[in-house]
């Protein structure tokens, strides 16, 4: 496995002062995200946003000589950072020009200043040094949807009869119906289809809003459903009280997302990820003129702003058809 390059500093040059003594940044983000699983955050959220970013912060610390306590770093610890972040981090895929996006950049910003602000209120440090910092712009681009027609071309490649194709039909019609996401997916047990009312209900422990709900679901994906069911009743994990199986038992949030992918790149949408399911959840609900207190209450949003942010890729399309209805050049005599 290739050594990860020693990362760029921008513009603080290294110390040869010896390391102010304190906190170790490493330990003050254990006790952080102990702190917020006690206040009940999502797990999914702190183990794969917020630990993984604040120990990427303490990693690069170290390969750039800095300060690796929290009483050491500075402001300009942390725009070197992001400077390295935009500029020379690895992409993704590593054919990508070093650099991360805009988006992801942001992110790791507002972690780091999140975390920091904890330790102001925890007695840790006297003010933040990200207290005056601005976060880095994020241009916005408008989120991708799934049209009909992909949607019908994911279901050609997975048509057949077999257990795996029964699954993935049954899974991504699921998706593409209730706009869930991909946790709440894959924590859903046999008991949580409720067939009097062809929804499925949603735990309020494996969705990130932390509200159960139920979310319907059409007579297609009922139809779906139902012959997934009777092929996982033959299955050697039938006894397991996950919805959704895989070769070696439940098929946990990873194999949705490989499944996804895999599905994706043999219909020809490389790069296909669950969540451009609940984008286009958002944008479907919104074209068919549902208020958008009942399109939160279905897809499980809190916040107004994250639903607008989700439907903005298609508003124009939307405008456009609405626009279609109310011409006012049509209306004169």
């Amino acid at each position: 496995m290739a050594s990860s390059p020693t990362p760029a500093v921008y513009p603080a040059p290294k110390s040869k002062r010896r390391q102010p003594v304190g906190l170790p940044f490493a330990e003050a983000v254990q006790s952080y995200a102990r702190q917020l699983f006690a206040e009940n955050r999502s797990p999914q959220t702190i183990e794969r946003v917020y630990v993984p970013r604040l120990n990427a912060f303490d990693s690069w610390l170290g390969a750039a000589g800095m300060p690796r306590t929290i009483e050491g770093i500075r402001r300009e610890h942390i725009e070197s950072y992001v400077l390295y972040l935009q500029r020379d981090a690895p992409g993704r895929k590593q054919t990508e020009r070093p650099g991360q996006q805009p988006a992801t950049v942001s992110i790791a910003f507002r972690t780091l200043r999140a975390f920091f602000r904890w330790c102001v209120e925890e007695d840790l440090l006297p003010r933040s040094p990200m207290e005056k910092m601005r976060g880095p712009s994020v241009p916005e681009e408008p989120a991708a949807i799934l049209r009909a027609e992909e949607m019908e071309r994911l279901l050609k490649v997975c048509a057949g009869t077999t257990f795996e194709d029964r699954r993935d039909t049954a899974l991504l019609l699921v998706l593409f119906d209730t706009g869930a996401r991909r946790g709440e997916v894959a924590a859903l047990r046999t008991d949580d289809l409720d067939w009097n009312t062809n929804t499925i209900h949603v735990a309020a422990e494996s969705s990130k809003s932390k509200r159960g709900r139920a979310a319907p679901f059409g007579r297609k994906t009922a139809r779906a459903m139902d012959r997934y069911l009777r092929s996982r009743s033959r299955h050697p994990y039938a006894e397991q009280p996950w919805l959704w199986l895989g070769k070696w038992g439940r098929l946990a949030d990873s194999g949705i997302l490989q499944m996804v992918a895999r599905r994706g790149d043999q219909a020809g949408l490389p790069g296909l990820h669950p969540h451009r399911f609940r984008h286009s959840f958002a944008h479907q609900l919104k074209a068919a003129g549902m208020a958008t207190e009942q399109v939160m209450a279905l897809g499980g949003w809190r916040d107004p702003g994250t639903l607008a942010r989700y439907g903005r890729g298609a508003a124009a399309e939307r405008a456009l058809a609405a626009y279609a209805h109310v011409a006012p050049g049509d209306k004169l005599r």
